[in-house]
């Protein structure tokens, strides 16, 4: 019966850290087409708009894309070495990192988010 609990419970935390992992390989897929997006972003404001302050701003996005991509690339192999060879229990305290990251990984949406209205704000003044 004993064996039987621990299976249970290893086969638990193994099922939750598979979803984590998961989710931050989504996170990081996400994050490199944004910075793809900010290559075609950077031709556009180069030639049309050609503001300084955009591209600075856009400059300084794309680092912090990176980084946070590199963050959660070290984030998820973390996850893949506690799969396999951790047997630290997958607890509240594992969750709550887990939810600081996705915090962490929405904010930069929404920054992602806010950069876009604006640049696309400073397109609609062009006309044909």
């Amino acid at each position: 019966m004993n064996t039987a609990s621990a299976y249970k419970i290893e086969s638990h935390r193994r099922v939750c850290l598979v979803k984590d992992c998961k989710e931050t390989n989504h996170w990081i897929s996400v994050l490199e087409l944004a910075v793809k997006e900010f290559e075609h972003f950077n031709n556009i404001e180069k030639q049309l708009i050609k503001n300084i302050d955009t591209s600075n701003n856009m400059l300084a996005l794309r680092r912090k894309f990176t980084l946070s991509m590199a963050n959660f690339c070290k984030y998820e192999q973390e996850i893949i070495n506690e799969i396999e060879y951790g047997k630290t229990e997958y607890n509240d305290s594992r969750a709550k990192i887990h939810e600081l990251k996705r915090q962490q990984y929405i904010q930069v949406i929404k920054e992602l988010h806010d950069f876009r209205i604006k640049f696309y704000t400073k397109l609609e003044r062009f006309k044909r």
